[in-house]
C-alpha cells in the first residue's frame, strides 16, 4: 500500500507457489483521518493458526516509513531489480487486462538459470478454472537490469501475451 492509498487487501505471507494455490495470510489496510488500520485479517492457508489482533499506526510515520522502505534497494540483486521494474512496467500499462488476463506476479528466482517469473491467468465464465500462464525470463548480472526489464517488457507488450507464455495446468 503506498501513502497515498486509502485502503485495500494486502498479501502480507504467501508460500512459493502462489496464493489460489496454497494459500496466503491478508490483511486489509485502510486509512481512517491520522492513523492507518491493519485489520480483518484472513489465512487461506491454515483456518486454524490464531491471527494477529488490529494494528494502528500513526498514518504520517506510517507513510515516511513507506517512503524509507521503497528507497532502500541496495540488497537488490539484478533478478530482484528486474522484476520489480518489469512487474511494475506491466502493471501500469494494463496491457494484460485488455486481453482479459490478470497479471498475479512477477517476482525474482534464484533457481538456476536466476531470473524472473511471472504469472497471470486468462478470466473464463464463472465456474470455470481460470487458463494459468507463466513466463520464465533468465537474467545475466553483465547487462544493466534496467535494460533487461526494459527488453522483456517490450517482447511481452508486443503481442497477445499467452502467444509466448507456457501455459500450465493446475
Amino acid at each position: 500500500m503506498t501513502p497515498t492509498q486509502d485502503s485495500g487487501l494486502v498479501i502480507v505471507g504467501e508460500p512459493d507457489c502462489c496464493p489460489g494455490c496454497c494459500g496466503a495470510l491478508f490483511v486489509d489496510i485502510r486509512r481512517a483521518g491520522d492513523r492507518v488500520l491493519w485489520s480483518s485479517w484472513k489465512n487461506t492457508s491454515s483456518i486454524h493458526a490464531a491471527l494477529p489482533d488490529d494494528l494502528h499506526f500513526d498514518a504520517a510515520q506510517y507513510g515516511a516509513e513507506l517512503a524509507r522502505a521503497a528507497a532502500d534497494l541496495p540488497w537488490e540483486e539484478p533478478m530482484d531489480t528486474v522484476a520489480r521494474l518489469l512487474g511494475r512496467t506491466l502493471v501500469d500499462s494494463g496491457w494484460f487486462e485488455g486481453w482479459g488476463c490478470v497479471l498475479e506476479r512477477v517476482q525474482a528466482s534464484r533457481e538456476e538459470p536466476c531470473g524472473v517469473e511471472g504469472q497471470f491467468t486468462q478470466e473464463r465464465r464463472p465456474g470455470d478454472h481460470p487458463s494459468r500462464f507463466s513466463y520464465e525470463l533468465p537474467v545475466t548480472w553483465t547487462e544493466p537490469a534496467e535494460d533487461q526489464a526494459l527488453r522483456f517488457a517490450a517482447a511481452i507488450l508486443a503481442e497477445d501475451p499467452r502467444s509466448t507464455a507456457e501455459q500450465w495446468a493446475d
